[in-house]
């Protein structure tokens, strides 16, 4: 039986949600998927339509959350509808709503400049840095990271908030520069999982482009996720 995907998109036009997620269309075609796209989360609130969705992809930075389109997305994910998405088109959504954060289990706060402050450029490339997303032993035996070696990435670092709940299957590590106020290189969450009632999460932090998303490890990694989250055929 064809399951549905549902696509979620729109939130700041800088992490290209329309041409990230129209890139995994073909994957989620050739899986048997039945593909819908909202530009508006507004659908959430439509619970004859997500009770049909085997699948959620948001990517949707920042924006906000109506009452009842959160409420319609938590009740899908509970009842089993997966949920899938990249950088801030889930780790940046809606900060204005705890539930949601409850929800996903990790919350962007921060990406390091490579630069002091004074000689910022204003450009999203004072953010690019060199780091290594490092595979943790949960993740060398996990269906979305499992024969993924540690890879390295030129783009933002996530500094992410979190909680114990998630199943964390990458790290990376912020480094200490003379001119941050840490005092120390800080580790964080960058692929995770978490199960919400009947439903399965799995969160990207790397993905901040459709270059990001098309470096190989991290497409696998979304990839595997979307068919590892999504509901079993009914």
């Amino acid at each position: 039986m064809t399951r549905t995907a549902l696509i979620v998109r729109g939130g700041w036009d800088g992490h290209m949600p329309v041409e990230t997620t129209d890139s995994f269309v073909p994957f989620l075609e050739e899986h048997g998927f039945t593909v819908r796209i909202e530009e508006s989360n507004a659908i959430y609130a439509d619970a004859e339509v997500m009770a049909g969705i085997d699948l959620i992809v948001q990517v949707v930075t920042m924006s906000t959350i109506e009452k009842e389109p959160l409420a319609g997305l938590i009740a899908a994910v509970r009842a089993g509808t997966g949920m899938v998405g990249w950088h801030g088109g889930i780790a940046d959504s809606y900060r204005d709503s705890a539930d949601y954060l409850q929800l996903i289990g990790g919350q962007f706060a921060h990406h390091a400049s490579v630069r002091p402050p004074e000689e910022a450029t204003g450009e999203q490339s004072d953010n690019y840095e060199d780091y290594t997303v490092n595979i943790t032993e949960l993740g060398r035996s996990h269906p979305l990271t499992e024969g993924i070696d540690d890879f390295d990435l030129t783009t933002e670092q996530y500094w992410v908030l979190s909680d114990d709940y998630n199943e964390v299957l990458a790290t990376t590590t912020q480094a200490k520069r003379d001119w941050d106020a840490w005092d120390r290189p800080v580790t964080f969450p960058a692929v995770w999982t978490r199960h919400w009632g009947e439903g399965r999460i799995v969160v990207s932090t790397p993905g901040h482009r459709l270059e990001i998303t098309q470096v190989p490890a991290v497409r696998t990694i979304i990839e595997r996720g979307m068919l590892w989250a999504a509901r079993a055929e009914r």
